[in-house]
């Protein structure tokens, strides 16, 4: 894959070409759930490890960025499976953010 961009909607296509190529098929949309979370899981780890007080075990990887990755193509992986156009979801959530919560953090003393 080269440097170009790429958008949600490609990506979403990405995983939909690998998947049903390499992969062969889709997991369940409940198996997806549960890799999601393994996924989510490895970055809780190295998080804790690279800016909590816990170390890191002998031969332990510290590639947040790939872990990351990983929970993108699960995360795609469920919309996939459910039929979510994810571009159109986000921009309809941060609509609702930017509306709902305009003021908010602004005037949260705890963020002073």
């Amino acid at each position: 894959m080269d440097n170009k961009e790429i958008t949600i909607k490609q990506s979403q296509q990405i995983v939909d070409d690998w998947i049903k190529t390499v992969g062969v098929k889709y997991f369940s949309e409940l198996t997806c759930l549960a890799v999601l979370m393994e996924e989510i899981g490895e970055v809780a780890r190295i998080m804790s490890r690279v800016y909590g007080e816990q170390s890191f075990k002998d031969g332990e990887n510290e590639e947040l960025a790939d872990e990351i990755a990983d929970v993108l193509f699960a995360l795609i992986c469920i919309a996939n499976t459910t039929g979510i156009d994810l571009e159109q979801a986000f921009k309809k959530n941060m609509e609702k953010k930017n509306s709902r919560d305009k003021n908010r953090h602004q005037d949260n003393e705890k963020l002073q």
